[in-house]
């Protein structure tokens, strides 16, 4: 079970364009680098979500079983909360953690980009 598609939020349009993917994707690559974990993107820009999950659900699955502390910190780089953690766990109570908190990542990590590129654009707005 996946969670949904993200049709419903304000991010749709963004998903797809190849500049925020690459940008995506190599926020993830830093963020998992800075604790050890190699992450890589092939540059495929059509399979990016699919590439990208599937390492990331490895590298989280491993981390659930190994090193819960090291998890704890990566999460906190990337800025996801335990409130949007348990609050997704509550909605998605058959789903794998790993698979779980793979999507919250590449979620998240959009949404940085996204904010990032907005007041690149708009210097005026901070």
């Amino acid at each position: 079970m996946q969670l949904p598609d993200y049709k419903n939020l304000s991010i749709e349009p963004y998903r797809n364009k190849e500049k925020i993917i690459r940008q995506v994707a190599a926020q993830i690559e830093k963020d998992f680098a800075q604790f050890g974990l190699e992450v890589q993107f092939s540059g495929d820009i059509n399979n990016a979500y699919q590439e990208l999950y599937l390492q990331l659900k490895e590298h989280l699955r491993d981390l659930l079983d190994r090193d819960y502390h090291r998890l704890v910190l990566l999460l906190y780089q990337i800025d996801l909360s335990e409130k949007q953690i348990m609050t997704t766990e509550l909605k998605y109570p058959d789903m794998p953690k790993e698979k779980l908190l793979a999507d919250l990542v590449i979620l998240r990590e959009l949404k940085k980009v996204l904010i990032r590129n907005y007041f690149k654009e708009n210097p005026d707005k901070l």
